[in-house]
């Protein structure tokens, strides 16, 4: 099996995708280069073939999560229903910060992943980043740039304000799985959401 997937020359994509199932159940701590090369079946001298240590695996894995939030931002965002410029681009915007936390909350594997820092080694592998197009942080700016366009956000007070509406969702996300708000019953998780978005709209 080793031979017959490094001859295709799928190995490390076998190896990504096993780390990336790993991480779902396990976070960041459960991607290991022995357990990913275990997964894909085969010995883990093939596994350092294709990726130098556990941090280069790790970063790839970590940059395969974030593509996922990514995906739930735009399909949440592609749902919601057509209205008049400015109120569509308010609620766009809040489809993306509700896609970010739910995902927080649902596969917590991967939103711990997707953070975790991983920095791969750059004599063996570039630095892996996300899709542009499933880039959450180009996402939400999209956003916003979306919110100039239709009038409802004076074009002054764009520059930066991803960095406020980014930290303040995260930060709840943070604080509902891995902090003290992490036992707050669905209605409290709802109303802290609800808050939480609505104060980063008025200070847009």
């Amino acid at each position: 099996m080793e031979n017959r997937t490094y001859h295709h020359g799928n190995l490390r994509e076998a190896l990504v995708t096993a780390g990336v199932a790993l991480a779902r159940a396990g976070g960041p701590e459960a991607v290991v280069l022995r357990a990913a090369g275990r997964e894909a079946g085969v010995s883990h001298n093939a596994a350092y073939r294709h990726f130098a240590s556990h941090e280069d695996l790790l970063a790839a894995v970590a940059a395969r999560c974030m593509d996922r939030l990514g995906l739930l931002m735009i399909r949440r965002t592609a749902e919601v229903a057509p209205a008049e410029p400015g109120p569509l681009a308010w609620a766009r915007l809040e489809a993306v910060g509700r896609a970010y936390i739910d995902f927080a909350l649902t596969e917590h594997g991967w939103f711990r992943t997707a953070f975790c820092g991983a920095t791969p080694d750059p004599g063996r592998h570039p630095a892996v980043r996300p899709e542009p197009g499933t880039d959450p942080y180009l996402l939400l700016a999209a956003r916003l740039d979306e919110l100039v366009d239709a009038g409802a956000l004076p074009s002054e007070r764009r520059p930066g304000a991803e960095y406020g509406a980014w930290s303040a969702v995260h930060g709840l996300a943070h604080l509902l799985t891995d902090g003290p708000l992490h036992d707050l019953p669905p209605d409290g998780i709802r109303h802290a959401v609800d808050t939480v978005l609505a104060t980063v709209a008025r200070g847009l």
